[in-house]
């Protein structure tokens, strides 16, 4: 494996097509795309400055390394890549990336990170950005801190345990979801999303979980919540708290503590194809 170590670059593909090399305490300023079409490749202790450095990459190992925020765009197309210890401060982090690893990885800047990618694994990420995880599949997260609108939009597969999350408009036109000891807080949660499951969550949402096909909800908690469930059916709820209001679910069951509203129009759905069980009332 060929070294570089303790060095600077400034030129435009500056380690372009590289194979089996260990980059360690180098910086990387002005100069597009440093380390683009490059395979097996470990970097430690670096510094990266500029646009596009690990485009098209196979085999890629990083660790307590810095993506300022000049290095828009960073990680576009790279297969079977992992970060470790990293921060990561520049937007637009991940697209069309497949075998993502991050392991303890800051992210304070990641609008539009992770678009397209396939097979993503994220474990104690601190991330804030807006439109986080767009149409991504095979996603598993483990202690994920995020804040910002529009996350995980129109993805596929999602495993998602022991994070809390901050937005509006999460998870929309989705499939196959699962939530687990999560805390999620915002409006219109989970719109038009088809197989979701939460067990043994926190959630705050006005006009959260409507147009769902197949909601399940296993000892869960629903606080300042109003007008949920608007037009989901194939549901099976079991919700601990008292929910503000419930208005207009097309089909299933739901236990619930105690609803202060309860909204069943006839104009708008059947009644009869929804059975809403509270501690002391079955409607």
């Amino acid at each position: 494996m060929k070294k570089y170590l303790k060095q600077h670059y400034n030129e435009e593909r500056a380690l372009f097509s590289s194979c089996d090399i260990l980059v360690e305490e180098c910086k990387f300023s002005e100069g597009e795309s440093p380390l683009k079409e490059s395979k097996n490749v470990e970097v430690n202790k670096c510094v990266f400055q500029w646009k596009y450095p690990l485009w098209y990459c196979q085999n890629v190992k990083v660790k307590e390394t810095t993506f300022e925020e000049t290095a828009r765009s960073g990680i576009w197309y790279t297969e079977n890549i992992s970060l470790e210890d990293c921060n990561i401060l520049a937007p637009k982090t991940f697209r069309s990336a497949k075998h993502v690893y991050l392991k303890t990885v800051e992210m304070p800047n990641a609008k539009e990170s992770f678009w397209g990618c396939q097979d993503i694994r994220l474990i104690s990420v601190n991330a804030e950005g807006d439109y986080f995880g767009a149409r991504s599949e095979k996603i598993e997260v483990d202690n994920l801190c995020l804040k910002g609108n529009y996350l995980f939009d129109s993805c596929k597969d999602v495993v998602v345990r022991n994070s809390v999350l901050e937005s509006k408009d999460a998870f929309w036109n989705c499939e196959n979801v699962t939530l687990v000891n999560c805390t999620i807080i915002g409006e219109y949660l989970a719109w038009n999303t088809k197989n979701i499951t939460l067990i043994n969550c926190k959630i705050e949402s006005h006009q959260g979980l409507c147009y769902i096909d197949g909601l399940k909800m296993y000892n869960c908690e629903v606080n300042n919540s109003d007008l949920i469930l608007e037009y989901s059916k194939n549901i099976d709820a079991d919700i601990i708290s008292e929910v503000d209001s419930i208005k207009n679910p097309y089909s299933g069951n739901i236990i619930v503590k105690d609803v202060k509203d309860l909204i069943l129009d006839r104009k708008y759905i059947d009644p009869a194809k929804v059975k809403v069980y509270t501690s002391h009332r079955y409607y």
